[in-house]
């Protein structure tokens, strides 16, 4: 055969002479664009890649010829759909927004180093911060009673945040191929998901900072920043097709959130105490057998407990020994508002945190159990397990 493809058609009637001169025949010829004008197996051959016009042509034919809704067309229809769904996949792997992945690694990263510093502080593994507002007041704010969740800093529930934000960041900038483009499918929806719910409890967050502990701690402020930069980032991530599911998903994050938050919040708000501001919480246990000898001996050996009236921690530490015999310590109350402070007093023992125990000259901070304050002080009578 010839490589003429008119005198291809010649010899092979397509049947659309038979059809109106306004309908299929001539609207086909009319959308067929000229390239597609090829030899009946196209310029690769019977098993080439390129379509041509007779194997389109053959289906057409078969497609009227059974009357099928269902056929070759239908199929390329399909075709079409599933190439313009690998199209717009990669244009959500476009390189132009990879530097969106870097700049979220790196906050997350300062974030987790942020948060992660913090928790390892009120854990007693690490020593002072260098707070910018001052070390007061960031010891006010992340011993409050807002400053632990579940008995733990948190702190440690901000820093996996982080770690979770990181970890997702930063898989698109590793993995290649098929492999990437369906983490993107997914991590694009958990990142703006998890960063939502960060900078929502990071509003709420810094509304009890303002207006409930009435202090200002430049690690929040950091960490509540960061938050609401990863949620833009989140947004510029990714290839948003339907725009109102993000709309949508983003509020019912952020009331759930927020809701959450208030209600945690509001549960953890303790009112003054009729005694006035600056008044530590009133100690409501009894004392249990043997520890008012453990408080006396305490007293005489010159133990200090450096305390400050708005840390929960301190309060907890009161009430293991109970009423009567919290009443037989020294405790020297450190906040530079609170009732009888001693704030120089506390400045120049470098106290770092509350509670904070000195005995022997040496200056321990953290709750401890009754048996260690035993240990530390000497103490060789019996001891109420907890």
């Amino acid at each position: 055969m010839g490589s003429d493809p008119a005198a291809a058609l010649a010899v092979a009637p397509t049947g659309l002479d038979r059809l109106p001169a306004d309908g299929l025949g001539a609207g086909f010829m009319r959308e067929v664009p000229a390239r597609a004008v090829e030899p009946p197996y196209g310029s690769g051959g019977p098993t080439g890649p390129t379509l041509g016009i007779g194997r389109v042509i053959a289906a057409i034919r078969a497609d009227i010829a059974c009357g099928c809704e269902n056929g070759a067309i239908a199929s390329a229809a399909v075709t079409s759909t599933q190439l313009a769904s690998r199209l717009s996949q990669r244009r959500r792997t476009d390189p132009g927004r990879r530097w969106v992945w870097v700049v979220m690694s790196v906050l997350a990263t300062i974030g987790a180093i942020d948060t992660g510093a913090i928790t390892l502080k009120r854990w007693g593994l690490l020593g002072p911060l260098l707070c910018p507002g001052g070390a007061e007041a960031c010891d006010k704010v992340l011993n409050s009673a807002w400053g632990s969740l579940f008995g733990q800093p948190l702190s440690l529930f901000g820093f996996l945040t982080y770690a979770g934000v990181l970890v997702l960041s930063l898989l698109p900038l590793v993995l290649q191929g098929d492999a990437r483009r369906e983490l993107l499918s997914r991590s694009r929806w958990a990142l703006f998901l998890l960063t939502a719910g960060m900078a929502v409890f990071s509003l709420v967050l810094m509304a009890v900072m303002l207006f409930k502990i009435k202090a200002i701690c430049a690690f929040c402020i950091l960490s509540a920043l960061l938050s609401l930069s990863l949620l833009v980032l989140s947004l510029l991530a990714g290839d948003w097709e339907d725009k109102g599911q993000v709309l949508f998903r983003g509020v019912i994050t952020a009331l759930l959130v927020g809701i959450t938050g208030i209600g945690w919040a509001s549960a953890m708000d303790r009112p003054d105490v009729a005694t006035g501001p600056g008044m530590p919480i009133p100690v409501t246990s009894a004392t249990r057998p043997g520890v008012m000898a453990l408080a006396d001996h305490l007293s005489a050996k010159g133990a200090v407990m450096y305390s400050a009236y708005w840390c929960p921690h301190c309060h907890e530490q009161k009430e293991l020994f109970g009423k009567e015999a919290t009443a037989k310590l020294k405790i020297v109350e450190c906040a530079p508002d609170g009732r009888n402070s001693q704030v120089d007093l506390c400045r120049a023992k470098n106290v770092q945190g509350f509670p904070s125990w000195e005995i022997n000259g040496k200056v321990d901070s953290g709750v401890k159990p009754l048996q260690k304050l035993a240990e530390l002080s000497g103490y060789q009578g019996p001891v109420p397990s907890p």
